[in-house]
């Protein structure tokens, strides 16, 4: 039940996003919702964003998206994200998507269920530390 909230709140606020270009809504059920939180990946997408299910048991890699902004909702579990700063060893892996090993400066959040953070363009982010964390990311693309 508590997945099928946050999936009405982040498809509402998908449709907020889209609202001045219209097009047809994306509806996923509860039940595809709690299977991508099984093994993560993609519930919905269109051309100027994405919705995913992730889950992380260990840290992850600085990274900087050009042209995305991540919106973060934590479902269970604990993390420390760091954000801002300066990325350090920065290597672009694919077009405006760059992979670091640290952030010098930033700031640290301490993240645990409930929490939403928002990640503008081009601002380095990094899961610096987590205890197991499921969460929902919506990325909204500029052109």
């Amino acid at each position: 039940m508590k997945y099928l909230i946050a999936l009405a709140a982040f498809a509402a606020t998908t449709l907020l996003i889209a609202a001045d270009g219209g097009g047809a809504a994306t509806y996923v059920n509860h039940d595809k919702v709690s299977a991508q939180f099984v093994k993560g990946g993609p519930i919905a997408k269109g051309p100027d964003f994405s919705v995913s299910a992730n889950k992380r048991t260990g840290p992850g890699q600085v990274e900087v998206h050009d042209k995305e902004t991540d919106i973060f909702h934590v479902m269970d579990g604990e993390a420390t994200l760091v954000t801002g700063g300066k990325m350090v060893g920065g290597k672009q892996t694919k077009q405006d998507q760059w992979l670091g090993t640290n952030i010098e400066g930033g700031a640290t959040y301490h993240l645990s269920k409930g929490d939403v953070v928002t990640v503008p363009a081009g601002t380095p982010h990094w899961f610096k530390e987590t205890k197991g964390i499921s969460y929902y990311t919506v990325k909204v693309i500029k052109p």
